[in-house]
Formats: C-alpha cells, structure tokens, sequence
C-alpha cells in the first residue's frame, strides 16, 4: 500500500496553520473590504449619529459620500421634499407674507417696493405713500419728485416710482381702478413679475402660486429639489413636486426658514429643525449654541419685519420708521 495519504494531512495543517495565527486580523479588515462603498459610508454614518462624540461636520461628510454613492430617486426626492413642507409647517404655523397691506393694491405696490430692499424697510416707508395716495387713481395722478421722496429710504426709488406710478394709470385706465385677479393681466402691468403676481395671486384672490424669490432659490437647491438658478425653471421644477394645494404656504414657510435659520452666508445648522432632511447640512455653523446666537426674527427673540402683523405672530411687531408713526406722512 501506497503510505502517500498518510503524509497529506500533516501537510494539510502545515498550510492551514498560517491562516490560523493571521486570522484575527484578517477578521477585523474583512468587513472592510466586503462592504460596497455605498454600504460603508451608511454604515459609517449610522455609528457617527449614534455616537454623541463624533463631529457633525465628519458626520456630514459620511452622509454626502454615501449619497454620492447612491444617487437619491425621484420618488425618495419627491418624499422628502414633501416631509420638509410638513415638517416646516410645524416649525411655523404662522408663516405668512411679511407686507404690510389691507388690500390688493397696497400688497401690488408694496411688493413691487420690495426688491432689492427688505420688507422692514418697505413697512416703515408705506404708511405715509397710502396715507397721501390711497387707490391706483390718486398715485397715478400724482408727482413723480414727491413720490420719489416718499420712497427713497427703499433704494431705486427712481425706477420704482415710475413702475408704481405705470401700473396704478393702468389699473386705473384698463381695470376700472381694480386689481385684476389673473396671472396674465398682472404680469401686463408696469414692475410686475411672476414672483409679484404670486404673491397677490396666492395672498389676496386664493390662487395657489410657487413665489420664487432669493430666500426660496437658495433654499430649494439647498433642500436639492433643483440645481437651477433661473426663477422661472426653479417655479416649473417645484411645481412638479408639490400638489398646487401647498404652493402658496410652501413658499411663505421655506421664505421664513430662509430669513431665521438658513442663513445665505452663515445658516444656523446647528439649531436648525430638519437637519436630517438637508443634504446641505454642515455649510454653516453646527455648534448648536453657535448656532442659535445666528437665529434671526422671532427665533432670536428680535421683532419680525412687520408693523402690523397677525394675530397669531409669535414675535413682536417691527417699530416704525424712526421719528414716525404709522400712518403718518
């Protein structure tokens, strides 16, 4: 008989004994090495939010890689962006449009006043316009110089006179002294956009509209809903997310997320409320008490841009102009 097989196993375990002394760590890199890059960032990422030691800043990392490992679908990007609206609902129940206004065309001028200026300032500045010009047929017939002095402290106060002055003759000549309440006949009149008619539209007639301004811009391509910079595309792309019911009250809450929290140059990560829902966590300050010293408005315990705001505003109203009071000229 051959003795050949009883010398295998002996030789078996000589090769078998290195891989017993290096196991342990091999064992401890396999896991390593058997995960996907994907699966390693979500791994990572999982222990990072459970350990309250680690930093945000590498937790955001994490999060950024595995999504660049697994691009999020639409039906996961429509979802999300749905739970952002719900959850900015609760976080401002008393969102609304931070004008001054008690009627149609007091909310049209006033926001036309609006750009390039803040609403505080508009709120000061229009008290005494409508005390002197009260509808469309006495700003209309009005001196240009005397308005342009009336709302100088709002910036180009040139242009604008002549965009207020344009529409309310034609408000006054082609609607009869109204308000028209129709996209397409207010985007006709003189200073007014899409973003203007929105804000009339959805504020005084009811009509859902998607009010694109800079705090809704930055915000949406923030949030990831578009990586466009042109208002007109952004309204179409958010539009697609959203049932048209939720246009006008999404844009007053991410408008009022954009002005407290999410900050352009500096947003407060750290105290913000759906951080886990922002893939642009981490681009501003995550120190949470940081954090909460950037909280504008109500959320800093300061008064809102309004004189007059609603009942259900949780923060104080905004002083009139200095050496003014509302309604005075």
């Amino acid at each position: 008989m051959k003795k050949t097989p009883e010398k295998k196993p002996p030789a078996e375990t000589a090769k078998r004994t290195p891989a017993k002394k290096t196991r342990p760590e091999a064992g401890k890199k396999a896991p390593a090495k058997a995960v996907s890059a994907g699966s390693a960032a979500e791994s990572t990422a999982k222990t990072t939010a459970g350990a309250p030691g680690k930093a945000p800043a590498k937790a955001a990392s994490v999060k950024s890689a595995a999504k660049a490992a697994r691009p999020e679908s639409r039906l996961a990007l429509v979802r999300r962006a749905r739970r952002i609206n719900r959850e900015l609902a609760e976080v401002y129940p008393y969102a609304h449009p931070e004008l001054d206004f008690r009627n149609p065309f007091e909310l049209l001028v006033a926001t036309v006043l609006s750009a390039q200026t803040t609403d505080l300032r508009v709120n000061q500045t229009t008290p005494a316009l409508f005390a002197r010009y009260p509808t469309p047929e006495d700003l209309a017939a009005a001196v240009p110089e005397e308005v342009e002095e009336l709302i100088r402290p709002t910036g180009f106060f040139r242009a604008k006179t002549k965009s207020i002055m344009g529409l309310s003759a034609a408000l006054r000549d082609d609607f009869g002294g109204e308000v028209p309440g129709r996209l397409e006949d207010l985007v006709k009149l003189p200073g007014v956009g899409r973003k203007t008619a929105f804000v009339v539209l959805g504020n005084v007639f009811g009509v859902p509209g998607i009010t694109v301004d800079t705090h809704f811009m930055r915000l949406s391509r923030r949030f990831g809903w578009t990586a466009s910079d042109d208002p007109v595309k952004i309204e179409a792309e958010i539009a697609e997310i959203f049932p048209k019911s939720d246009w006008t009250m999404l844009s007053h809450r991410v408008i009022f997320h954009g002005r407290r929290i999410c900050h352009a140059r500096r947003p407060a990560c750290g105290a913000c409320p759906i951080t886990h829902l922002c893939p642009a966590y981490g681009e501003g300050e995550t120190d949470p008490e940081k954090a909460r010293k950037l909280l504008k408005y109500e959320k800093g315990g300061f008064p809102g841009q309004r004189l007059n705001p609603p009942a259900d505003y949780p923060g104080r109203p905004a002083p009139p102009a200095p050496g003014t009071a509302p309604g005075a000229e």
